[in-house]
């Protein structure tokens, strides 16, 4: 079970670590290579992102990184090879991130039975509302398929409670209102939000959206069982390759 995998990581580590990337991008020899150097600094999930055309949850870089991805000609096919390569080569565990329209032509019990043969254990899906994600669930839950639900700062407390009270594996906070890639200023409020969720879900909790920093990480240590690096890594590697990478998981440490 993942949720139980998160707990026992954070038990080890104090805080478990998410990272990203676009599958395609910059290429999928880029992408192993990154992959790589997840796995030495002892990276604990990684979301692969199927690429789509409308990312909304996605800020300028993954903007650019899922079009590029497409215009490359980036097919499902090629991001399951990769999910599978890399579910039998590396120790953390992968959860597939995209987007519902990927889902639905796919078809969902096929896709979710696909993803379950290449290894993921789980998928996020930020644009499935909770009130049309029910046969969704009921698949997942048919092939043991964490379905992560997302939770964001204008929810009310209802809302939240709502939401995490399905939830499996663990719940994704979103630590500010805006999409993924601008750095995030935590605040009393961001304090009292995530205490809100902690309290209410069943299920560990993850929080990213501009977590790029060792002083982040000191931060939700305590507060979040998961943090969530996506645009910093992506940043890294466009600008120095896969040392790039390297050098800014040894910056966290």
């Amino acid at each position: 079970m993942l949720d139980r995998y998160i707990c026992e990581k954070v038990e080890e580590k104090g805080l478990a670590i998410m990272a990203h990337i676009v599958c395609g991008y910059p290429s999928f020899e880029a992408n192993w290579q990154i992959l790589e150097e997840m796995e030495a600094a002892g990276v604990d999930v990684v979301e692969m992102q199927f690429p789509f055309s409308e990312p909304i949850a996605d800020g300028p870089l993954f903007l650019v990184a899922n079009q590029d991805s497409i215009d490359q000609g980036t097919k499902v096919k090629e991001c399951l090879e990769l999910m599978k390569r890399a579910s039998e080569k590396f120790s953390f565990k992968i959860l597939m991130m995209g987007y519902y329209n990927t889902v639905f032509m796919y078809g969902e019990e096929l896709f979710i039975k696909k993803l379950q043969d290449c290894g993921a254990v789980g998928l996020i899906v930020p644009d499935l509302p909770l009130e049309e994600a029910t046969p969704l669930l009921a698949i997942c839950d048919t092939y043991k398929m964490a379905f992560i639900p997302l939770v964001a700062p204008t929810n009310t407390e209802e809302r939240i409670k709502e939401v995490v009270e399905g939830a499996r594996g663990f719940v994704y906070a979103v630590a500010r209102v805006g999409v993924t890639g601008t750095k995030t200023k935590f605040t009393p409020e961001s304090e009292a939000y995530l205490k809100f969720i902690k309290e209410t879900s069943a299920v560990p909790l993850a929080v990213g959206f501009g977590i790029s920093e060792k002083s982040d990480l000191e931060y939700l240590k305590g507060k979040a069982d998961i943090a969530v690096i996506g645009t910093a890594v992506l940043k890294a590697y466009i600008n120095n390759g896969r040392e790039g990478v390297k050098t800014f998981f040894q910056s966290l440490k």
